[in-house]
């Protein structure tokens, strides 16, 4: 167990399970199976033997591009046993992304599915980097990856002619030999028992991305006292027990996901649900009615898709004790939807990679619709403005948070690390205002905000609107200059079926029930919006798009 000097959250979330007498309580839940704790904990001592056996040290980082199931797990627990540092990755992003993120990070090492191997290797020539791979499968599984990619055919081969040339030169160089070959896990020696590295409560344990809505991604070193910290205090205040089963529309290498359908449930003893496939309203569906989870974690657009879905009326979701809803705005008529189809409370909550997770949350018995709830206990916020000064209830200001989750900083970041983290407190740029009950609501990001004719306009506030028209499915407000150079609010928003005159009802819309200042003088029909590695619309995408449109001679600019 952890002591003042001595804090390894592998130890705390999984390999205390064991020692507890816990090990045969099933610990993840797969479409074929299960595997107890302590069959995880073995195969994280088999990840912690492979990594050290081919020279993974101590505090140095360990790429991890997997899909859900127990070799994610494994993989992480096995890194974190070891000491290393976990870097969490999406595995299905396309090549040049992850070479971004390759360059950035510096890892040692990474552990990916063979499926992924020829991606994670084009990665690697795009970032010019010797990066090692520890293969997850079978040879088979990379080769049929291989020759789908070179073959010029198919969904993956598509995602790799993405790239430049530089991926095919990076190839080349390790079929030379000068880049360093793949190692396969089933062809290293088993290992046995390991036992995990004695490392500080400080020490760094994971890598959290927040890359905000521009695409661009920054890490927030995150240390072990930190997971413990918000695992307890959360767990807590949500009721989070031995008999739940948990189940996420987020794919694990989320923080969001990382803490509520892993380490929550394995600090009480509980179970996980996984799956490797994307998520979609049938799978959870499925999985709801094999499984029947207790808890499931959710996104507001998921929620919406779920409602949309042609079965929905005939979905049993009676098992589920609460949903909680993170990562982007919950209106309030999609809450109340909700409800009203499946019965099923949502606990919607704010938190940050920079304090690694959800730090104001409504609790089950104590949720106030349209809000984020309220403090979680154990941590303190306070809303201030720009000069730093507490403003009143209900005035809209800047969030400031405290406590021991409070991550290091930023990599390779100092300036962005003295504006965001301040002694205690981290500022991340959040608007929110709390009422005079001590409810929290989202109001905007503070570099998201507009001003137009002199006064500031909160994307969110529009956007909310924009959602309550029932033909809405999802809208994003962002400031454009005009033909005068002025800025004026642009939107773009995806429909249940386009049709004409629709964006001009928008515009009315919007006029009727707010300032008329705050009504998007451009409203454009799109089939998706643009999103960045976290899943997050890309503002800086809609940016660029929403000046091209305010210069198009053939748009109402209103």
């Amino acid at each position: 167990m952890a002591t003042h000097e001595r804090l390894n959250i592998a130890e705390v979330f999984l390999t205390d399970r064991v020692r507890e007498g816990d090990g045969d309580r099933v610990a993840l839940r797969l479409d074929d199976g299960h595997l107890s704790y302590a069959e995880v904990d073995a195969l994280a001592d088999r990840f912690a033997s492979a990594l050290r056996y081919l020279g993974v040290r101590s505090e140095e980082r360990v790429f991890l591009a997997l899909d859900d199931g127990p070799d994610f797990v494994g993989a992480l627990f096995g890194t974190l046993k070891l000491g290393a540092v976990a870097v969490m990755v999406n595995p299905r992003q396309p090549a040049d992304a992850f070479a971004g993120i390759i360059g950035y990070a510096g890892a040692r090492m990474a552990v990916v599915d063979a499926a992924m191997v020829p991606r994670a290797e084009d990665a690697a020539g795009l970032a010019d980097v010797a990066l090692p791979l520890l293969v997850v499968g079978d040879r088979a599984a990379a080769a049929s990856a291989e020759q789908e990619r070179d073959g010029g055919t198919g969904a993956v081969a598509a995602e790799f002619d993405a790239s430049d040339g530089g991926a095919a030169a990076g190839r080349a160089r390790r079929e030379s030999g000068e880049i360093a070959l793949r190692t396969y896990l089933e062809d290293l020696p088993a290992g046995g028992p390991f036992e995990a590295v004695p490392t500080h409560p400080d020490d760094p344990a994971l890598w959290l991305f927040s890359g905000g809505t521009t695409g661009t991604p920054k890490a927030v070193v995150q240390t072990h006292r930190s997971f413990v910290n918000t695992t307890q205090l959360y767990t807590q205040a949500v009721g989070y027990g031995p008999d739940d089963v948990t189940l996420s529309v987020p794919k694990l290498y989320f923080g969001y996901a990382t803490g509520c359908n892993l380490f929550f449930p394995f600090s009480v003893g509980a179970s996980a649900v996984l799956f490797p496939d994307r998520a979609t309203p049938e799978a959870i569906f499925a999985r709801i009615a094999e499984h029947r989870p207790t808890i499931l974690v959710n996104v507001p657009s998921m929620m919406q898709a779920m409602l949309d879905h042609a079965g929905a009326a005939a979905q049993d979701l009676s098992s589920l004790r609460f949903t909680t809803s993170a990562g982007e705005a919950l209106p309030p008529a999609l809450y109340e939807r909700w409800r009203e189809r499946f019965g099923v409370e949502v606990l919607d909550g704010l938190g940050t990679a920079e304090m690694w997770h959800i730090f104001v949350s409504n609790v089950p018995g104590d949720v106030k619709p349209g809000t984020l709830g309220k403090v979680i206990p154990g941590f303190e916020v306070q809303v201030r403005d720009d000069e730093g000064n507490p403003v009143p209830a209900g005035e809209v200001g800047q969030l400031w948070v405290a406590g021991d989750s409070r991550g290091i900083g930023y990599w390779r970041d100092m300036d962005r690390s003295k504006q965001v983290f301040r002694g205690a407190w981290v500022v991340t740029g959040d608007l929110v205002r709390q009422d005079d009950e001590g409810y929290f609501s989202y109001v905007g990001r503070g570099d998201d905000a507009i001003k137009v004719k002199g006064k500031w306009l909160v994307p969110a506030e529009v956007e909310g609107v924009l959602g309550e028209h029932p033909e809405v499915t999802s809208a994003v407000v962002v400031g454009a200059t005009d033909a005068a150079g002025l800025i004026k609010p642009a939107a773009f928003v995806t429909v249940e079926e386009a049709r004409d005159g629709l964006a001009d009802e928008l515009q009315r819309w919007v006029i009727d029930r707010l300032d008329a200042y705050k009504h998007p003088r451009v409203i454009e029909v799109v089939e998706d919006l643009p999103r960045t590695h976290l899943g997050k619309v890309n503002r800086t995408v809609m940016k660029q798009l929403a000046r091209e449109r305010m210069s198009d001679e053939g748009m109402a600019e209103g």
